[in-house]
């Protein structure tokens, strides 16, 4: 540990690369320890089994980092089928082997007919809290906790990859979704089982990937290069539509007060209630919200903190 004079006054949010065996706060407070940072939140949970986009945010850029958290996610599966485990994934003991006896248009069908909105049992090896404690905490006591169905939508299943028994697909889906519930569901319709032995998480809302760097990649740099990877607040919330104000209404906003609508630059109707981020030139402030006639505060950035985009 760290003396604690040491720990930094960071903002921003790092895209991270997180490596499969490594949970998402033991990789978190890794990219913590690397930018030395004073405060930090990661917005939301991968499993250590699953490697891919983990948005890390650091001081300031912790107030949105809950926004992301109803973000819809893009993951890469890899499935095999014919072989169910006590996990649904790899890491589970095998419960049951079958032959796998269809073809690829059968798989297709599967996949098609768990598009859409759908239902789903949360698994016992997940994070999903009971009673302050983890599902999996349970289930590694043999434990077996009843879980509420959950209502999740699955926008995309693209086929990648078939080369029965096994596969891969790209799933963009809502919040909450599992994607091992998925994979089991799927092997389930076609009679054989199956269980996910790959997961990469390769967007979260309107951040992507291919913008991400690895835990090796940060040590690798020095303390100003490290810096330079990090993209202001306001990259977590680009699907928001945005509002731009003249400074001096924007200073009443800092200061707790509201303003016309009449003071506001928007290409979308404001007639109705609804979240923007807001601007005063290039200088992101934060978040308003439209009431009746008027602008208000939902969340700001301190004045010291605001940032350009």
């Amino acid at each position: 540990m760290q003396p604690r004079s040491r720990w930094k006054a960071i903002n921003g949010v790092l895209l991270l690369d997180k490596p499969i065996g490594l949970s998402s706060n033991d990789a978190l407070q890794k990219a913590r320890r690397l930018f030395q940072a004073a405060r930090a939140g990661h917005t939301g949970t991968l499993d250590p089994l699953a490697s891919g986009l983990l948005p890390v945010c650091f001081g300031e850029a912790t107030r949105f980092a809950g926004l992301m958290l109803d973000a819809d996610k893009e993951y890469v599966a890899q499935v095999r089928l014919g072989v169910r485990t006590t996990t649904g994934d790899a890491e589970g003991e095998v419960l049951e082997t079958r032959e796998v006896e269809i073809d690829e248009a059968a798989l297709r069908r599967a996949v098609d007919a768990h598009t859409g909105d759908i239902e789903q049992i949360p698994p016992m090896h997940s994070a999903l809290k009971h009673a302050g404690k983890p599902l999996y905490e349970y289930a590694r006591a043999g434990e077996t906790i009843e879980r509420a169905v959950r209502h999740v939508r699955i926008h995309e299943i693209e086929l990648l990859d078939v080369a029965l028994p096994s596969f891969s697909m790209r799933v963009l889906c809502s919040k909450g979704t599992y994607i091992r519930t998925l994979a089991e569901d799927i092997g389930a319709m076609l009679g054989c089982g199956a269980h996910l032995t790959g997961l990469r998480r390769t967007r979260t809302g309107p951040l992507r990937l291919d913008r991400a760097v690895t835990l090796e990649q940060i040590a690798a740099l020095d303390e100003d290069a490290r810096a330079s990877l990090l993209y202001p607040a306001d990259i977590l919330l680009q699907d928001m539509p945005l509002c731009r104000i003249a400074d001096a209404d924007a200073q009443r906003l800092m200061n707790g007060q509201s303003v016309p609508l009449s003071a506001v630059d928007t290409d979308i109707a404001l007639q109705e209630e609804g979240v923007l981020r807001a601007y005063a030139g290039p200088v992101f402030l934060g978040l308003v919200v439209v009431r009746g006639a008027r602008l208000r505060v939902k969340r700001l950035l301190p004045q010291e903190s605001a940032q350009k985009p």
